[in-house]
């Protein structure tokens, strides 16, 4: 894209959104019904850690998924049900998105993920997991399925630099999500990069640092989080042992326009910023006006007169 009238590309906005690359691909409204697999997380049960990374809530970051009491077919008509509230029509994606997706037997994930995309009005799946929870054998299952459905992982990278991750407990790094993601990509399988913003400790050029190295990477998706601060976590007892500050809303929505500036236009943003439940929230509490930041950050876009791409 060379000028910002070529963004129509993207049904007006100036980002290249999950939702317009989702119509594109499928002809219509397309949304994630999330689900919770009963999975585990390496992190947790001893194998690497207990407790999960630091800013990961007790539902594996899972809080809007389904009730991982009820079986799959139950969740999906629940969740199924609770998005038509929002959209008459449209088909799904089936998401595995609490805890760790790829972490459990072959054939216990061959069987969740052929129930999953077996579901009525399913055109594809998204599995969230960890760059070290994908042995070959796991690797072999998911192409198998890349050549069944239309197929996304989403990886966990969150920041590049070692004294954070350590930090947050997440006994991975970015030479394990380096290597992950190559062999993912060598079986053509696109993939989701997540990342967060305001992690303790990061100044706003060890952000914009980890943003660069992303966009050099060959990935289909980004999520860009904003750091929330919830009860339960492991980073609730280090916040009341040594309170850090949490970014102001205008240096967060400079922050994601300065990111999408930098990022391949074909990269398709999957999220700008998120929400955590508000009974759990503990700051920053202007994140639970979702809507109102992604406006600010549209209407930045054009004050700007900049997007995804502009220097790339």
């Amino acid at each position: 894209m060379k000028n910002a009238k070529e963004i129509i590309q993207w049904g007006g906005k100036r980002y290249h959104s999950l939702n317009h690359h989702l119509r594109g691909k499928f002809g219509q409204k397309v949304f994630k019904i999330p689900l919770d697999a009963g999975l585990s997380c390496p992190n947790r049960d001893g194998t690497l850690a207990t407790g999960g990374c630091a800013f990961c809530s007790l539902r594996g970051s899972g809080d809007f998924a389904g009730d991982r009491s009820k079986n799959l077919e139950e969740q999906f008509a629940q969740v199924k049900t609770i998005m038509h509230r929002k959209w008459s029509q449209g088909k799904y994606i089936a998401y595995y998105q609490a805890f760790t997706n790829t972490y459990a037997p072959v054939e216990r994930l061959r069987y969740l993920y052929n129930l999953a995309i077996q579901q009525p009005g399913v055109v594809g799946m998204a599995i969230a997991t960890r760059p070290d929870c994908l042995p070959e054998e796991v690797m072999d299952l998911l192409e198998e399925i890349n050549k069944k459905t239309f197929l996304w992982v989403e990886l966990g990278l969150q920041t590049i630099h070692e004294p954070t991750s350590q930090a947050m407990n997440m006994h991975y790094n970015f030479s394990d999500f380096q290597k992950a993601l190559n062999k993912l990509r060598a079986r053509n399988i696109e993939t989701c990069t997540h990342m967060i913003l305001g992690l303790p400790g990061e100044s706003i050029e060890d952000m914009k640092q980890t943003g660069r190295t992303i966009a050099h990477m060959d990935i289909q998706g980004l999520k860009i989080h904003l750091l929330h601060l919830m009860k339960g976590t492991p980073l609730e007892a280090k916040y009341n042992e040594n309170p850090f500050a949490f970014l102001e809303p205008g240096e967060y929505v400079e922050l994601v326009i300065d990111l999408l500036e930098i990022l391949p236009p074909q990269v398709v943003i999957h999220r700008l910023t998120g929400d955590s439940p508000r009974d759990l929230l503990i700051g920053p509490t202007w994140s639970l006006n979702k809507w109102e930041v992604l406006n600010q950050i549209d209407h930045r876009l054009m004050e700007r007169d900049t997007w995804q791409g502009k220097y790339v």
